[in-house]
């Protein structure tokens, strides 16, 4: 069985993999105070609870853009599960060929997304991941990932607003009924909600209008943790794809594996 680990800012996902079958995934806040055996304890409640062991695991792979839980989560793999686990970094077979720049300054996430996002949709594609970060990713129609766009995710839109604007009262992230707020707190939702809905869309629409494809036939897919409440709003998402990043890490895990024992 394959282990993976996608670690972001905010949120860590677990993937466990039965050759292609996704046995289960699971979402908790990454924490980078965590040491190797508080991961391995939180691993083995884990595994116990959903009655697997740890000596089916055979094969872990780490996409990490936390630099102190990569190290930790790797050492973690080697005392608890007894394998050397993968790191998404230069070097490993991706088969993406990457037209930025410094290929190296792609972040892991966004290659693993780009990775899968071909293979579950094609290409051309978009790729719209909500995290601490939000990215916009472009894969062309030959499957090359060409570069894309960051931007602040509306968590830290969210605490900015709140905390220089003293006047203003924290809220609940949710779509009000109207675009038009008749209170603070509704005139507040409807600015984060459909004005980072709107901020999405112009992004879609400038990034294929530079590549000369049209929004709307181009796929979009959008991953991350609020991506289902925004999308929502949105003109150009087609799919939302809460597993898109480990399904890519179980992509790349085959595609390293079978490059090993060529």
């Amino acid at each position: 069985m394959l282990l993976a680990f996608d670690t972001g800012n905010t949120n860590t996902v677990i993937g466990l993999y039965d050759g292609e079958k996704l046995c289960g995934s699971w979402r908790f806040a990454t924490d980078s105070r965590r040491t190797v055996d508080e991961y391995g304890l939180f691993c083995y409640d884990l595994f116990n609870f959903y009655e697997y062991r740890f000596a089916d695991v055979d094969h872990m792979i780490i996409s990490s853009v936390v630099p102190d839980v990569t190290s930790t989560l790797r050492e973690m793999g080697r005392k608890y599960f007894k394998v050397e686990p993968l790191l998404v970094e230069a070097g490993i077979k991706t088969g993406l060929p990457i037209r930025y720049e410094n290929p190296k300054e792609v972040g892991a996430d966004r290659i693993v997304n780009a990775v899968a996002a071909i293979d579950k949709y094609g290409a051309p594609c978009i790729i719209v991941d909500f995290g601490t970060a939000t990215t916009f990713c472009v894969v062309n129609a030959q499957g090359e990932y060409m570069g894309g766009a960051i931007t602040t995710g509306i968590g830290i839109s969210m605490e900015a607003l709140f905390e220089h604007a003293a006047k203003l009262p924290k809220v609940d992230l949710q779509a009000p009924s109207s675009a038009i707020g008749r209170t603070t707190v509704s005139a507040m939702q409807s600015g984060l909600v459909y004005g980072y809905a709107g901020l999405v869309d112009a992004m879609i629409k400038r990034l294929c209008d530079e590549m000369a494809y049209d929004p709307t036939e181009t796929f979009v897919v959008a991953t991350g943790g609020r991506s289902d409440l925004i999308c929502k709003h949105t003109a150009y998402v087609d799919q939302v794809d809460m597993k898109l990043t480990i399904h890519g890490l179980r992509i790349l895990a085959d595609r390293n594996r079978s490059d090993q024992h060529d």
